[in-house]
């Protein structure tokens, strides 16, 4: 396994500027109320147990103009791999579980209303029912008619609490998960995949609430 060094700089300079590129289209959408939420993208090669990935740095406001302080880089531990007065997200450890568990190459969190209340809807159930939605097809399942069952998890303030929870909320066709009253992750195996998954849960969630406001 390469070590974070060789890793050549053009593919870290690459990777961070799809990551800006994303923060700015996300950003338009209202999806980083505050400083809340994450972007994170892998570099070089990966292993279960040693890979790389640039992460957003924490406190900072993802609607604002892009500096050179908005990503660092990490290990598979959550630790800075260069010398920075930055420092990570704490969800960092919530992706690099991710990371270990799926070898995705971009995972995305985000913070929305709809995330948050549909969450609160289905907690207890421990997944967000969705029947024949069309976007389902974007996570790859064609079937006419399908159905999913996004995972909610309890949102427990101690970090790596909630990061021991992510390997019984991975499925291999449902590229995401929700946190209850919190916000949803989502991964691919590009930043493009992992946007396009974003913003098909993100579609499916709102719909669904929407639906059972309209029964009432």
């Amino acid at each position: 396994m390469m070590a974070f060094a060789q890793i050549a700089l053009e593919e870290k300079q690459a990777r961070l500027a799809e990551l800006k590129e994303v923060k700015e289209l996300l950003a338009a959408k209202g999806w980083f109320p505050g400083t809340s939420g994450d972007l994170s993208a892998r570099v070089g090669k990966y292993a279960p147990d040693e890979f790389y990935f640039a992460i957003t740095s924490r406190g900072k406001d993802k609607a604002m103009q892009h500096t050179p302080e908005d990503f660092l880089f990490v290990d598979a531990g959550g630790n800075a791999c260069e010398t920075t007065s930055l420092k990570p997200s704490r969800e960092s450890l919530i992706h690099a579980k991710i990371y270990r568990m799926t070898g995705s190459s971009a995972i995305f969190h985000v913070h929305t209303v709809f995330n948050n209340l549909i969450s609160e809807v289905y907690g207890d159930q421990g997944f967000i029912p969705v029947h024949g939605n069309e976007l389902i097809k974007e996570l790859g399942i064609w079937e006419e008619r399908a159905a999913i069952e996004i995972p909610v998890l309890p949102n427990y303030a101690d970090i790596p609490s909630v990061a021991k929870l992510v390997p019984g909320a991975i499925h291999p066709d449902i590229p995401g998960f929700v946190l209850r009253n919190h916000g949803i992750y989502a991964w691919g195996s590009s930043i493009l995949e992992a946007k396009r998954h974003l913003e098909a849960f993100e579609f499916m969630i709102e719909l669904e609430y929407r639906r059972l406001a309209l029964l009432r």
